[in-house]
Protein backbone atom coordinates (compact mmCIF):
# COMPACT_ATOMS: atom_id res chain seq x y z
CA UNK A 1 0.00 0.00 0.00
CA UNK A 2 1.82 3.18 -0.77
CA UNK A 3 2.02 6.03 1.23
CA UNK A 4 -0.51 8.80 1.34
CA UNK A 5 0.18 12.91 2.41
CA UNK A 6 -2.06 15.54 2.42
CA UNK A 7 -1.36 18.44 0.53
CA UNK A 8 -3.40 21.98 0.42
CA UNK A 9 -7.14 20.41 0.62
CA UNK A 10 -6.18 16.31 -1.14
CA UNK A 11 -4.88 12.96 -0.38
CA UNK A 12 -2.50 12.03 -2.70
CA UNK A 13 0.42 9.23 -3.37
CA UNK A 14 3.54 10.18 -1.03
CA UNK A 15 5.25 10.20 -4.54
CA UNK A 16 3.28 12.58 -6.13
CA UNK A 17 2.91 15.01 -3.54
CA UNK A 18 4.45 18.01 -4.20
CA UNK A 19 4.14 21.92 -3.44
CA UNK A 20 4.28 24.35 -6.12
CA UNK A 21 8.17 25.72 -6.72
CA UNK A 22 6.83 29.67 -5.32
CA UNK A 23 5.67 28.20 -1.75
CA UNK A 24 7.28 30.69 0.49
CA UNK A 25 8.44 27.69 3.07
CA UNK A 26 10.47 26.62 0.05
CA UNK A 27 12.05 29.96 -1.13
CA UNK A 28 12.34 31.54 3.05
CA UNK A 29 11.61 28.55 5.00
CA UNK A 30 8.23 30.95 5.90
CA UNK A 31 6.49 28.61 8.04
CA UNK A 32 6.53 26.55 11.32
CA UNK A 33 5.71 22.48 11.54
CA UNK A 34 5.05 19.80 14.30
CA UNK A 35 5.90 16.30 14.85
CA UNK A 36 3.84 13.54 16.67
CA UNK A 37 4.32 10.63 18.20
CA UNK A 38 2.06 8.25 17.00
CA UNK A 39 2.03 4.92 19.76
CA UNK A 40 -0.03 2.14 19.80
CA UNK A 41 -2.48 3.67 17.65
CA UNK A 42 -2.62 6.90 19.74
CA UNK A 43 -1.25 10.17 18.47
CA UNK A 44 0.72 11.75 21.96
CA UNK A 45 0.14 14.82 22.87
CA UNK A 46 -1.65 15.92 20.63
CA UNK A 47 -3.50 19.44 21.74
CA UNK A 48 -0.11 20.61 23.29
CA UNK A 49 1.62 19.92 20.16
CA UNK A 50 -1.40 21.99 18.04
CA UNK A 51 -1.38 24.92 20.90
CA UNK A 52 2.54 25.23 20.14
CA UNK A 53 1.70 25.20 16.23
CA UNK A 54 -0.78 28.04 17.12
CA UNK A 55 1.56 29.90 19.05
CA UNK A 56 3.94 29.75 16.15
CA UNK A 57 1.78 30.69 13.80
CA UNK A 58 0.58 33.90 15.86
CA UNK A 59 4.43 35.00 16.25
CA UNK A 60 5.08 34.70 12.28
CA UNK A 61 1.69 35.89 11.60
CA UNK A 62 0.56 33.25 9.35
CA UNK A 63 -2.80 32.27 8.92
CA UNK A 64 -4.73 28.84 9.96
CA UNK A 65 -5.20 26.74 6.39
CA UNK A 66 -7.85 25.47 7.70
CA UNK A 67 -9.93 25.89 10.91
CA UNK A 68 -8.38 24.75 14.13
CA UNK A 69 -11.36 21.94 15.44
CA UNK A 70 -10.34 20.42 11.49
CA UNK A 71 -6.44 19.91 11.64
CA UNK A 72 -6.80 16.98 14.58
CA UNK A 73 -9.38 15.25 12.15
CA UNK A 74 -6.90 15.57 8.85
CA UNK A 75 -4.03 14.34 11.45
CA UNK A 76 -5.94 11.28 12.22
CA UNK A 77 -7.12 10.66 8.28
CA UNK A 78 -3.88 11.18 7.15
CA UNK A 79 -2.34 8.29 10.24
CA UNK A 80 -5.29 5.89 9.38
CA UNK A 81 -4.65 6.16 5.99
CA UNK A 82 -1.19 4.76 5.83
CA UNK A 83 -2.31 2.39 8.73
CA UNK A 84 0.57 3.69 10.83
CA UNK A 85 -0.30 2.43 14.78
CA UNK A 86 3.42 3.01 15.60
CA UNK A 87 5.28 6.20 14.09
CA UNK A 88 4.92 10.01 13.68
CA UNK A 89 2.93 12.24 11.66
CA UNK A 90 4.35 15.45 10.52
CA UNK A 91 2.76 18.86 9.50
CA UNK A 92 4.09 21.73 8.07
CA UNK A 93 2.38 25.40 7.55
CA UNK A 94 3.75 27.68 5.21
CA UNK A 95 2.76 31.43 4.26
CA UNK A 96 1.65 30.17 0.83
CA UNK A 97 2.68 30.30 -2.65
CA UNK A 98 3.25 34.06 -3.89
CA UNK A 99 5.56 35.63 -6.46
CA UNK A 100 9.06 35.92 -4.86
CA UNK A 101 9.47 38.91 -2.42
CA UNK A 102 10.67 39.35 1.35
CA UNK A 103 7.18 41.41 2.41
CA UNK A 104 4.32 39.13 2.48
CA UNK A 105 2.38 38.83 0.23
CA UNK A 106 -1.47 40.25 0.37
CA UNK A 107 -3.90 38.05 0.11
CA UNK A 108 -2.30 34.55 0.03
CA UNK A 109 -3.69 31.45 1.19
CA UNK A 110 -1.46 29.17 3.73
CA UNK A 111 -0.40 26.17 2.48
CA UNK A 112 -0.65 22.85 4.42
CA UNK A 113 1.12 19.40 4.36
CA UNK A 114 0.70 16.38 6.49
CA UNK A 115 2.10 13.38 6.29
CA UNK A 116 3.01 10.45 8.21
CA UNK A 117 5.17 7.21 8.47
CA UNK A 118 6.08 3.91 10.52
CA UNK A 119 8.23 3.32 13.23
CA UNK A 120 9.88 0.69 15.12
CA UNK A 121 8.97 0.98 18.85
CA UNK A 122 11.24 -2.12 19.19
CA UNK A 123 14.19 0.04 17.55
CA UNK A 124 13.98 2.20 20.34
CA UNK A 125 13.87 0.48 22.72
CA UNK A 126 17.32 -1.36 21.60
CA UNK A 127 18.80 2.17 21.37
CA UNK A 128 17.76 2.94 24.89
CA UNK A 129 19.70 0.03 25.59
CA UNK A 130 22.80 1.20 24.94
CA UNK A 131 21.88 5.08 24.86
CA UNK A 132 23.16 7.70 22.51
CA UNK A 133 26.60 10.19 22.19
CA UNK A 134 26.53 13.54 21.69
CA UNK A 135 28.73 16.48 20.39
CA UNK A 136 28.70 19.98 21.39
CA UNK A 137 28.37 22.60 18.65
CA UNK A 138 28.65 26.62 19.17
CA UNK A 139 25.35 28.21 19.13
CA UNK A 140 24.67 29.62 15.83
CA UNK A 141 21.01 29.97 15.33
CA UNK A 142 18.85 32.87 15.36
CA UNK A 143 17.23 34.64 18.71
CA UNK A 144 13.55 32.94 18.08
CA UNK A 145 14.16 29.11 18.23
CA UNK A 146 11.34 29.36 20.58
CA UNK A 147 9.34 29.35 17.00
CA UNK A 148 9.28 25.69 15.72
CA UNK A 149 10.20 27.19 12.40
CA UNK A 150 11.03 25.23 9.22
CA UNK A 151 14.08 27.44 8.84
CA UNK A 152 16.72 24.13 10.34
CA UNK A 153 19.89 24.67 8.75
CA UNK A 154 22.29 25.28 11.33
CA UNK A 155 20.61 22.51 13.24
CA UNK A 156 21.15 20.12 10.00
CA UNK A 157 25.01 20.92 9.99
CA UNK A 158 25.21 20.32 13.35
CA UNK A 159 23.35 16.66 13.06
CA UNK A 160 25.86 16.01 10.32
CA UNK A 161 28.78 17.08 12.16
CA UNK A 162 27.94 14.41 14.90
CA UNK A 163 26.75 11.60 12.40
CA UNK A 164 30.63 12.30 10.87
CA UNK A 165 31.66 11.96 14.61
CA UNK A 166 29.84 8.93 15.67
CA UNK A 167 27.32 10.74 17.80
CA UNK A 168 23.42 10.78 17.64
CA UNK A 169 22.83 13.98 18.35
CA UNK A 170 24.23 17.65 18.95
CA UNK A 171 24.09 19.92 21.92
CA UNK A 172 24.36 23.73 20.98
CA UNK A 173 26.39 25.41 23.56
CA UNK A 174 26.45 29.37 23.83
CA UNK A 175 29.65 31.64 24.80
CA UNK A 176 29.28 31.40 28.51
CA UNK A 177 29.80 27.38 28.14
CA UNK A 178 26.09 26.57 29.24
CA UNK A 179 24.40 23.53 26.99
CA UNK A 180 21.26 25.38 25.20
CA UNK A 181 19.12 22.14 23.83
CA UNK A 182 19.85 19.68 21.05
CA UNK A 183 19.60 19.78 17.26
CA UNK A 184 16.56 18.28 17.33
CA UNK A 185 15.58 17.37 21.26
CA UNK A 186 15.46 19.40 24.80
CA UNK A 187 18.83 18.14 26.70
CA UNK A 188 19.27 17.29 30.32
CA UNK A 189 21.30 16.14 33.69
CA UNK A 190 20.43 14.43 36.33
CA UNK A 191 22.62 15.50 39.44
CA UNK A 192 24.61 13.09 42.13
CA UNK A 193 21.51 13.54 43.96
CA UNK A 194 18.99 12.16 41.45
CA UNK A 195 17.69 15.91 40.63
CA UNK A 196 16.88 16.58 36.86
CA UNK A 197 18.31 19.49 35.78
CA UNK A 198 17.21 21.42 32.07
CA UNK A 199 17.43 24.62 30.84
CA UNK A 200 14.88 27.13 31.17
CA UNK A 201 12.45 27.47 28.23
CA UNK A 202 10.99 31.07 28.80
CA UNK A 203 14.11 32.53 25.82
CA UNK A 204 16.98 30.51 23.91
CA UNK A 205 15.61 26.88 23.01
CA UNK A 206 12.28 25.36 22.16
CA UNK A 207 9.82 24.11 24.85
CA UNK A 208 9.57 20.92 23.93
CA UNK A 209 6.04 18.92 23.97
CA UNK A 210 8.12 15.81 25.26
CA UNK A 211 10.12 18.39 27.78
CA UNK A 212 6.40 19.75 29.13
CA UNK A 213 4.96 16.39 29.78
CA UNK A 214 8.58 14.74 31.49
CA UNK A 215 7.63 17.28 34.20
CA UNK A 216 4.48 15.61 35.00
CA UNK A 217 6.03 12.00 34.94
CA UNK A 218 8.78 13.36 36.89
CA UNK A 219 6.40 14.43 39.91
CA UNK A 220 4.44 10.80 39.00
CA UNK A 221 7.78 9.39 40.23
CA UNK A 222 8.74 11.69 42.67
CA UNK A 223 11.90 13.24 41.50
CA UNK A 224 12.80 16.93 41.72
CA UNK A 225 13.42 19.25 38.45
CA UNK A 226 15.44 22.04 38.48
CA UNK A 227 15.22 24.54 35.65
CA UNK A 228 18.51 25.98 35.03
CA UNK A 229 21.89 26.26 32.41
CA UNK A 230 24.50 23.35 33.14
CA UNK A 231 27.30 23.64 31.66
CA UNK A 232 29.84 21.27 29.15
CA UNK A 233 31.68 20.21 32.66
CA UNK A 234 28.65 20.01 34.33
CA UNK A 235 26.89 17.49 32.19
CA UNK A 236 29.83 15.72 31.62
CA UNK A 237 30.24 15.21 35.09
CA UNK A 238 26.94 13.91 36.19
CA UNK A 239 25.11 11.43 37.04
CA UNK A 240 23.12 11.15 34.36
CA UNK A 241 22.32 12.81 30.81
CA UNK A 242 19.94 12.74 28.40
CA UNK A 243 17.90 14.38 25.73
CA UNK A 244 13.68 14.42 24.88
CA UNK A 245 12.07 14.65 22.04
CA UNK A 246 8.67 13.21 20.33
CA UNK A 247 10.76 10.89 18.71
CA UNK A 248 12.84 9.99 21.35
CA UNK A 249 10.82 10.38 24.48
CA UNK A 250 13.97 10.08 27.10
CA UNK A 251 16.85 8.56 25.62
CA UNK A 252 19.46 8.36 27.58
CA UNK A 253 23.17 9.93 26.83
CA UNK A 254 26.38 7.68 27.58
CA UNK A 255 29.07 9.85 26.31
CA UNK A 256 29.56 14.03 25.40
CA UNK A 257 32.27 15.09 23.34
CA UNK A 258 33.82 11.42 23.73
CA UNK A 259 33.70 11.73 27.44
CA UNK A 260 31.78 9.13 29.31
CA UNK A 261 29.14 10.07 30.79
CA UNK A 262 29.04 8.46 34.50
CA UNK A 263 29.68 4.61 33.51
CA UNK A 264 29.07 4.55 30.07
CA UNK A 265 25.84 3.03 30.70
CA UNK A 266 22.15 4.31 30.20
CA UNK A 267 21.43 5.51 33.87
CA UNK A 268 18.29 4.33 36.04
CA UNK A 269 16.54 7.80 36.72
CA UNK A 270 16.46 8.15 32.67
CA UNK A 271 15.09 4.67 31.70
CA UNK A 272 12.31 5.10 34.95
CA UNK A 273 11.15 8.30 33.02
CA UNK A 274 10.87 6.49 29.58
CA UNK A 275 9.13 3.32 30.92
CA UNK A 276 6.54 5.73 32.71
CA UNK A 277 5.99 8.41 29.94
CA UNK A 278 2.98 6.94 28.51
CA UNK A 279 1.09 6.70 31.62
CA UNK A 280 1.33 10.34 31.88
CA UNK A 281 1.23 11.74 28.62
CA UNK A 282 -2.08 12.63 26.92
CA UNK A 283 -3.12 9.69 24.01
CA UNK A 284 -5.81 11.06 21.79
CA UNK A 285 -7.13 8.03 19.38
CA UNK A 286 -5.74 8.24 16.12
Amino acid sequence: MPRIAYVNGRYVTHADAAVHIEDRGYQFADGVYEVCEVAQGFIVDMPRHLARLNRSLTELSIEWPVTKGVLPLLLREVVRRNQVVNGLVYVQVTRGVASRDFVFPADTLSSLVITARKADPAAAAKRAETGIKVITVPENRWDRVDIKSTGLLPNVLAKQKAKEAGAQEAWFVDTDGSVKEGGSSNAWIVTRDGVLVTRPAEHGILRGITRTTMFEVAAKLGLKIEERGFSVAEAKAAREAFISSATTIAMPVVAIDGAAVANGHPGSITLSLRQAFFDVAEKSPA
